[in-house]
């Protein structure tokens, strides 16, 4: 009868332990889907406003602005980043082409989220519904997920496709080796990356040699290695061949302007821009001891440790810090995603970021946004981690194993909360409200977030139309400009170096100038002035200044950013016709020319 009795009160305390974990459950999971909510609406409401991210306004929402201005496809010869593959921004003209430019960035929220679902879907098959719950969370609230949330860029687009390819191709190799489909899936989806930018080209070189090694290793077949690895390649080149081949008829290169001097057997070598002397050109390669040693005057173990300094010291708009944010949390969370004898995927998971780190690394200035394809598969190691962390430190205090459990979870949600707090920066930083609810116009919007906008409006409303601006010191930032424009960023200081070689008097400055392919200049003069100092003699600064002061007439003024109109164009020559009409008008004694 007692032992009855005991069995009994053991089934009522084991009943009331698994009630006890199943509301804990339900409380952590409930409270991950009010996380989720909140970041989904910050997002809806951020996304509202008019584009004023930087790279949109140069590129991805400029360059199908023109396109859409010139009646269709539109070379732009003098921007080199217009001969990116351009996927996503294919999307984006059929919104722009109806005059929305604020359903871009909705697109490419979507293709966030839409990442975060894969590695929801990869968890909660292996893990259940509340740590993939958990995994889309830390995913979807990573800083520089929702920065590039609320923007028309196309990273998230290239991720989304990376993750796919990336995780049909293990599907592919879980199953056997036996439903081909998934490969041809896996290559479609890399091809749809690597024709959205040119960093997912590193994940395919990745992946493809994964193809041949794995399916060598696992079956012992080699040759059918080869050949799997070989149709992975020609699905993946054929669905981004049109950009190829764009870049190879019209360049010479088809990862133009990727590895020029590579295919100078093909285009002949590269003539400078005819403002460019002997000297003047600047070296625009990369080498991390140049950048990370001269430029930014870091050390040795600075460099080694770049690997978990990206997670911890992220910084927005700031190149030497990645110009993003992500959270301690990775680094701290993924070495305990190895304890233990299961390890599924972990090992290639851990693989594919080592090698897209060392890559892009070495190959570039080291920004988040250039690594974002390992992130989903940092996310997934995390979340192992988390629960690996879980288990390890219970087994050490098995008298307070939910004490453990809770003081894992403690520090996680901590850490989460720097995200939401990120989150909470971004949207003050913005003020989307005044616009959203009424109180404020696009314009007076713009005008406060965008320092050059006013100069931009200025030009809209006075500059006759066939105007051509010229941008100088402005990035390229021409989405709003109404008129033509040109720029030649990245080679400011030998346009400076050339202003001082044309210095000899104001007609051949103007006449300078007007080589550049503009009418007007638009430049941020601060920028300019101290360009000035930086790169000519210091006793030939104030005679430059002058002749250029002479060589053009200030229309606008606004925030540091000038419109100039170039002496010499047109409009310059017929007010110069008048003004002379008018003084022999007033003068009728004097002799006429």
């Amino acid at each position: 009868m007692r032992s009855k009795n005991n069995v009994s009160q053991s089934v009522i305390r084991m009943a009331k332990s698994f009630s006890f974990v199943e509301s804990r459950q339900d409380v952590l999971l409930w409270t991950i889907r009010l996380g989720l909510v909140s970041i989904f609406v910050s997002e809806i409401v951020l996304g509202l406003t008019p584009p004023t991210a930087r790279d949109a306004l140069i590129h991805h929402l400029a360059i199908p602005k023109l396109w859409i201005r010139h009646g269709g496809w539109y070379e732009t010869p003098w921007a080199d980043f217009s001969y990116f593959p351009m996927n996503v921004d294919l999307l984006y003209l059929v919104p722009l082409m109806l005059g929305n430019d604020v359903l871009p960035s909705f697109m490419h929220m979507l293709f966030g989220w839409g990442t975060g679902y894969l590695v929801y879907r990869n968890l909660r098959d292996r893990e259940g519904r509340t740590w993939a719950s958990l995994g889309l969370l830390i995913f979807v609230s990573t800083p520089m997920v929702m920065r590039l949330s609320v923007t028309a860029y196309v990273d998230l687009g290239m991720i989304f496709f990376t993750t796919a390819s990336v995780l049909a191709f293990l599907h592919w190799r879980d199953g056997g080796y036996g439903e081909a489909k998934w490969l041809l899936l896996s290559a479609l989806c890399m091809g749809l990356a690597a024709g959205t930018k040119y960093n997912a080209f590193i994940t395919w070189v990745f992946l493809n040699g994964a193809v041949c090694f794995l399916y060598a290793r696992d079956t012992g077949k080699q040759q059918q290695a080869l050949r799997w690895g070989g149709l992975f390649f020609l699905v993946a080149l054929a669905v981004v061949s049109p950009w190829l081949v764009k870049n190879l008829i019209l360049k010479g290169n088809p990862v133009y302007p990727l590895l020029d001097p590579l295919f100078s057997f093909i285009h002949g070598g590269r003539e400078p821009a005819a403002f460019l002397a002997a000297g003047d050109m600047e070296h625009r390669g990369f080498s991390i001891v140049r950048n990370r040693f001269l430029l930014y005057d870091e050390e040795a173990w600075q460099i080694l440790l770049l690997p978990l300094r990206i997670f911890f010291e992220g910084r927005d708009h700031v190149p030497q810090y990645f110009d993003g944010v992500l959270n301690p949390l990775f680094a701290l969370a993924i070495p305990f995603a190895f304890l233990g004898t299961r390890k599924g995927h972990r090992l290639f998971f851990l693989s594919l970021i080592v090698f897209v780190f060392t890559v892009s690394a070495l190959t570039a200035d080291l920004r988040i946004r250039y690594i974002l394809p390992v992130l989903p598969f940092a996310t997934i190691l995390t979340v192992n981690g988390i629960r690996n962390a879980m288990g390890w430190l219970q087994r050490r205090l098995s008298r307070s194993q939910e004490a453990a459990a809770g003081a894992v979870m403690a520090g996680v949600a901590l850490l989460i909360a720097l995200n939401l707090f990120y989150l909470g920066n971004l949207v003050a930083g913005m003020r989307p409200l005044p616009y959203i609810l009424g109180d404020e116009s696009r314009d007076e919007f713009l005008s406060r977030q965008i320092g050059s906008y006013r100069a931009v409006a200025f030009i809209n409303q006075n500059l006759p139309y066939d105007a051509v601006v010229y941008l100088l010191y402005l990035s390229g930032r021409g989405y709003y400009l109404e008129r033509d424009y040109l720029h030649h960023a990245g080679l400011e200081s030998g346009i400076v170096k050339a202003m001082a070689r044309s210095a000899a008097d104001p007609a051949a400055m103007a006449a300078f100038l007007r080589s550049l392919g503009g009418s007007h200049l638009l430049v941020q003069e601060a920028l300019l002035a101290k360009a000035l100092e930086d790169n000519i003699p210091a006793d030939t600064v104030q005679n430059v200044r002058g002749i250029l002061a002479e060589s053009l007439v200030k229309l606008f003024e606004s925030n540091g950013h000038a419109v100039y109109e170039i002496k010499g164009t047109l409009s310059t020559e017929a007010a110069d016709s008048k003004r002379i009409l008018s003084r022999q008008i007033s003068q009728p004694g004097q002799q006429r020319p």
